[in-house]
């Protein structure tokens, strides 16, 4: 496989539960810090990067709001909880000698910038990771969601989920043995066979744009760059 990058620009989706590592609440710096190595391993192979990164790990709105509280206001505290991991990520690729910008969705000027779309593919143009905050900046979408906007918003040519499993599954597989991975899907397949790869609005904005969509195992270091320089690892999601 050649060590060129296939993939001009993309964006990665990360969970806020990934950063945790194998603690139950917060940011392992370790799991931190090798991510940002991996995103500025890219960024020398010359791939434009764009990064959007959930905030489960701190604060997750819609649990909440099954508890009772006003679903609206755990969403913007769930959106907060975004800022706070992409400042975290900036931190760490700044560390180790990348440019981050963090760029938000709702208005907190004194930590972001405001999400501005020329803005954003400026940044990226000229070598700086774009860290895109607070998801789409309104209640009931999720950072799913927001990464497929913004993947279509700058023009990727791959939109990246880092998992914990390696691909999508017929079936759960820590539940179901017999489970098997599929290599290639269709987004209509996806949507007809109700996988929850991301959910449907993020799928169908990734459709409708013609957006392609891998699913991989984060875990194992190594899987972002093959994934760039074109290796078929994780499930592939097309049309």
């Amino acid at each position: 496989m050649s060590d060129q990058p296939k993939y001009r620009r993309i964006l990665l989706k990360l969970s806020g539960e990934a950063l945790m590592g194998e603690a139950d609440y917060g940011i392992d710096p370790k799991v931190l810090g090798r991510l940002a190595d991996e995103i500025i391993e890219l960024r020398k192979l010359g791939v434009e990067i764009g990064v959007v990164i959930g905030g489960g790990n701190i604060f997750r709105g819609e649990g909440l709001a099954a508890s009772g509280m006003d679903r609206v206001t755990g969403d913007h505290m769930g959106m907060l909880a975004t800022v706070m991991n992409a400042l975290a990520m900036a931190d760490a690729i700044e560390k180790r000698g990348g440019y981050a910008r963090v760029m938000s969705a709702i208005q907190i000027h004194d930590v972001a910038e405001d999400y501005i779309r020329r803005r954003a593919i400026r940044h990226i143009e000229k070598g700086r990771i774009a860290l895109f905050a607070a998801g789409t900046g309104n209640p009931f979408f999720t950072t799913d969601s927001a990464a497929a906007l913004r993947a279509v918003e700058i023009g990727a040519d791959l939109l990246l989920k880092a998992t914990k499993v390696d691909g999508v599954y017929t079936a759960d597989p820590a539940k179901h043995k017999d489970a098997t991975r599929y290599d290639q899907l269709t987004y209509d397949e996806v949507i007809q066979r109700n996988l929850k790869v991301m959910d449907t609005a993020a799928i169908a904005l990734c459709r409708d744009h013609n957006t392609p969509l891998r699913i991989y195992d984060m875990s194992v270091p190594g899987n972002l760059a093959r994934i760039v320089r074109g290796e078929a690892v994780g499930t592939l999601v097309h049309n």
